[in-house]
C-alpha cells in the first residue's frame, strides 16, 4: 500500500497475538498452501541465502502496527522520511540481485551450450549476450508478467528440486574429483582479516526479508505462528542444503574456491554441464520473485499500491529490460555485490526489522525478542561501517570465466605452484580423465 491514501488495517487492541492475522486489502489476491509458500520462501533463500530471525521479528512488527507490508510498517513507524529511505533500499536489492541473475544465467547456460554437438564454442550462440537476451524475452518475462505471487509456488518447487539435483552432483564430485585437487597451505584457515567483506556479501546472499510479507499475505488464514512454521521449516531445508554445498565444494578445492562454485570445475566435465543447466534454471526461475518485490515498490511509492493491467506491464517491461541492458554490460559483480550487501542487505536484514519492533512493542527488556533485536541493531551498523570501509579499500580481484590449472593435460604434474598467496607443496597427482566423463 502507497504512502498516499494509506490507509492500514488497523487490528483490535486486544487480540495483537500469534492468533491474529493481518488482512490484505487485495480481495482479489489469490491464497496458497503453507506448502506452496515454503517452496516459495526457499526457493528465495537458495536464491539469495539463508534467513534468520529478524523475518519473523518483521511479521510481528508488521501485527503490532497493523500493516501488511514492509513499506507501510515502516510508514507507520518513522514517518514518510523511513519510508523513503526503506523504498530505495528495498528497490535497489532485488534489482541488483535480478542483474547478478542474468549475468550468472549467461555466464552458466553458455558453457552448458558450448558442450552442445556440433556448436561452435566460439558461436554467438553460446555467449552470454545471446543467453541473457533469450531468457529473458522466453521465460523471465512472461513469469514475472505473474501479479499474483501464490502462482509461482509449483515454479519454486522445481528450483528447489534442481536445487537438491545440484548439491548432489557436488556431493558426487567431492568424492571423484577431490583426492585429485591439490590442497592450499591455509586451507583450513577458519577466517582471514577481510572476512568482513564477506559478511557483505553474505548478507546480500542471505536476505528474503523483501519478500517476506509477499509471501505471507499469499497464505490462507495468515498468523504469526503459522508463519513462524513456515520459516523454522524453510530455514531448517535452506541450511541443510547450503551447508552441504558450501562444504562439499569446499573440501573438493579448498583455497582455490571461486565466488561462483561452477567455475572451479572443467567445461568438459559432463556431469557439471548437467549441473550447470540446472542451476541456470534454478536462477531464472528465482528471478521473477525478485521483480515482484520491485515492481511492488515502485507501485508503492509512484501509484499508490495499485496498478492498472496496462501499467503493470509497462512496468515490467521496463525493469526487466533496464537489469537486462546493465547486465550485458556487466560481467563481473563481485564489488558490487559487496557494497550492495553492506549498504542494502544489511539494513533490511538487522536495522530496520530491530528497530521497527523495538520501537512498536510494548514487552519488558528482558523479553527474549528484545534482547535479539537489541543485539542485531548495532550487529548490523558494525557490518555496515566496516564492510563498507574493506569493500573500498581491500576490492577483490575478478577471476572470470578462465578455466583452472588442473583442467589442462600439460599441468598434470605440477610442484609449488603460486597463485597469488595461494603456496602449493604438494604435487598435483595424474587425473584420471574419467573422472570428468
Amino acid at each position: 500500500m502507497g504512502y498516499q491514501g494509506l490507509q492500514p488495517v488497523i487490528l483490535p487492541q486486544g487480540d495483537v497475538d500469534d492468533r491474529e492475522t493481518l488482512v490484505s486489502n487485495q480481495e482479489n489476491k489469490g491464497k496458497t498452501y503453507q506448502s506452496a509458500a515454503v517452496f516459495n520462501v526457499v526457493n528465495s533463500i537458495i536464491g539469495s541465502g539463508i534467513i534468520d530471525f529478524s523475518l519473523v521479528l518483521l511479521i510481528k512488527g508488521g501485527t503490532l502496527s497493523g500493516t501488511d507490508s514492509y513499506q507501510s510498517l515502516v510508514n507507520k513507524t518513522f514517518g514518510f522520511p523511513g519510508y523513503l529511505l526503506l523504498s530505495a533500499l528495498q528497490f535497489m536489492y532485488p534489482f541488483i540481485a535480478m542483474i547478478s541473475y542474468n549475468i550468472i544465467a549467461g555466464d552458466t547456460l553458455g558453457k552448458v551450450f558450448q558442450r552442445i554437438p556440433g556448436v561452435d564454442p566460439q558461436s554467438w550462440f553460446t555467449g552470454r549476450h545471446f543467453i541473457i537476451t533469450l531468457s529473458t524475452v522466453m521465460f523471465i518475462l512472461p513469469l514475472s508478467l505473474y501479479r499474483d505471487i501464490a502462482k509461482l509456488g509449483k515454479i519454486s518447487f522445481i528450483s528447489t528440486v534442481l536445487t537438491t539435483l545440484i548439491v548432489g552432483i557436488v556431493m558426487t564430485r567431492v568424492v571423484s574429483l577431490g583426492p585429485h585437487i591439490p590442497k592450499t597451505e591455509d586451507a583450513w584457515v577458519f577466517a582471514k582479516p577481510n572476512a568482513i567483506q564477506a559478511i557483505g556479501v553474505m548478507s546480500f546472499a542471505f536476505i528474503c526479508h523483501h519478500n517476506c510479507f509477499l509471501v505471507y499475505g499469499s497464505l490462507e488464514e495468515p498468523t504469526v505462528a503459522k508463519w513462524s512454521r513456515i520459516i523454522h521449516v524453510s530455514v531448517l531445508v535452506s541450511v541443510f542444503i547450503c551447508m552441504l554445498f558450501a562444504t562439499c565444494g569446499y573440501l573438493t578445492f579448498t583455497g582455490f574456491t571461486q565466488g561462483d562454485l561452477f567455475e572451479n570445475y572443467c567445461r568438459s566435465d559432463d556431469l557439471v554441464t548437467f549441473g550447470r543447466f540446472c542451476y541456470g534454471v534454478t536462477v531464472i526461475l528465482t528471478y521473477p520473485i525478485e521483480c515482484f518485490v520491485t515492481r511492488e515498490v515502485i507501485a508503492n511509492v509512484f501509484f499508490g499500491g495499485t496498478l492498472s493491467s496496462a501499467f503493470h506491464i509497462a512496468v515490467t517491461v521496463v525493469i526487466i529490460m533496464v537489469a537486462m541492458l546493465v547486465s550485458l554490460l556487466i560481467d563481473c559483480l563481485g564489488i558490487v555485490l559487496e557494497l550492495n550487501g553492506v549498504l542494502c542487505a544489511a539494513p533490511l536484514i538487522f536495522i530496520i526489522p530491530s528497530a521497527c519492533y523495538l520501537k512498536l512493542s510494548e514487552e519488558p527488556r528482558t523479553h527474549s525478542d528484545k534482547i535479539m533485536a537489541c543485539v542485531m541493531l548495532p550487529l548490523g551498523a558494525v557490518v555496515m561501517v566496516f564492510g563498507f570501509t574493506m569493500a573500498v579499500t581491500n576490492s577483490q580481484d575478478c577471476t572470470h570465466g578462465h578455466e583452472m590449472f588442473y583442467c589442462f593435460p600439460d599441468n598434470f604434474s605440477l610442484t609449488n605452484l603460486s597463485d597469488s598467496h595461494l603456496q602449493l607443496t604438494t604435487q598435483l597427482p595424474v587425473l584420471n580423465i574419467s573422472i570428468f566423463q
